[in-house]
């Protein structure tokens, strides 16, 4: 049985999930994300395939083992949408995607900084309006700036070579330190606390769980510099968004470039354009003059896309013939 259903599907990958699977499973498409109401889609199928929007908590889990459902992969380096120790009690193995691009993040994180610190956004709009004063659009050097990387795994450990070019001074907070990054990049590690009082500019890459869960908060925000710009292309729930605001509205947060909501869940990767949205704290962020948010496609290069593919379908491969699979999160 290789039928493998495939949940929250999008166009912008169906082209390079078909390819690395070049018919070795029946995929079964499915437009509607996972949730309780549509795991019975699954049945008949080995697996499901998801995405970072789909919803794998405690309760769904338990209606996959129901449907026979024998692993999950998820297309996502992040798997804080699955219960993976409810997965493992029900014996469903969880396989995800340790690292695909991390240029990809890296590189959209440099472009929300140089976006925000060059007013480029502002510009546009106003050439496009024939407005071709510059009096409002001062912006600042990168060179000299230095930069609190929180998580220096393959994505922050991408930023701090970048920056070191840019010429920023980089300081770095992780559980766990890499050597090569002091060495061939001047990194200093230090403490968080270090992080929020000494940096000009925080780039947030780290995974989210319970430690890290609104690691930015009224605390954090309470001793960082004046005007400090804030990017996020990781996971929205690293910072309290209501504390954040406030931060911007008080001049602690001059700028913030962010990729990623804490509730983007059924808002992003949808098209609301003739209804609006009701979320006022997203409405607030959207509509505030110093804040750039994308809408969750930091990794949507064809590089990351087809990486994503290729060991998303390594990963089924693996629970499908029974091997043992590197990928293969542990409770």
């Amino acid at each position: 049985m290789n039928r493998i259903a495939v949940y929250s599907i999008h166009a912008f990958e169906k082209e390079f999930l078909l390819n690395a699977n070049n018919s070795q499973f029946e995929l079964l498409l499915i437009e509607e994300g996972l949730s309780v109401n549509t795991v019975a889609l699954s049945k008949g199928c080995a697996g499901v395939a998801l995405f970072t929007s789909d919803d794998a908590s405690a309760p769904v889990i338990e209606l996959l083992a129901k449907e026979g459902i024998r692993f999950i992969v998820t297309r996502s380096t992040g798997y804080d949408h699955i219960d993976i120790n409810v997965a493992a009690q029900k014996n469903i193995p969880v396989a995800y995607v340790p690292g695909y691009s991390p240029n990809a993040i890296a590189e959209h994180s440099i472009a929300l900084m140089l976006a925000l610190s060059r007013h480029l956004i502002q510009s546009d709009k106003k050439v496009k309006q024939y407005n071709f004063t510059i009096d409002d659009l001062v912006g600042t050097n990168l060179q000299g700036k230095t930069v609190g990387i929180i998580g220096t795994g393959q994505i922050g450990a991408v930023m701090c070579k970048i920056l070191d070019g840019f010429g920023c001074n980089i300081l770095a907070y992780d559980i766990e330190q890499n050597g090569s990054l002091r060495y061939n990049y001047n990194v200093k590690y230090c403490s968080l606390e270090d992080i929020f009082r000494l940096s000009d500019i925080i780039s947030l890459h780290a995974p989210l769980n319970h430690s890290t869960k609104h690691l930015l908060n009224e605390h954090s925000f309470s001793i960082m510099k004046k005007n400090i710009m804030l990017i996020n292309t990781a996971r929205g729930g690293l910072i309290d968004t209501k504390a954040l605001l406030d931060a911007l509205n008080n001049g602690t947060v001059g700028y913030f470039g962010g990729d990623v909501y804490e509730n983007e869940k059924g808002i992003f990767f949808h098209n609301y354009s003739s209804e609006g949205i009701s979320d006022p704290i997203l409405l607030a962020l959207i509509n505030h003059r110093n804040v750039l948010l994308t809408s969750h496609h930091a990794f949507l290069t064809r590089e990351a896309l087809q990486s994503i593919a290729e060991t998303t379908i390594g990963n089924i491969h693996c629970f499908v013939s029974g091997q043992s699979n590197p990928n293969q999160l542990k409770p």
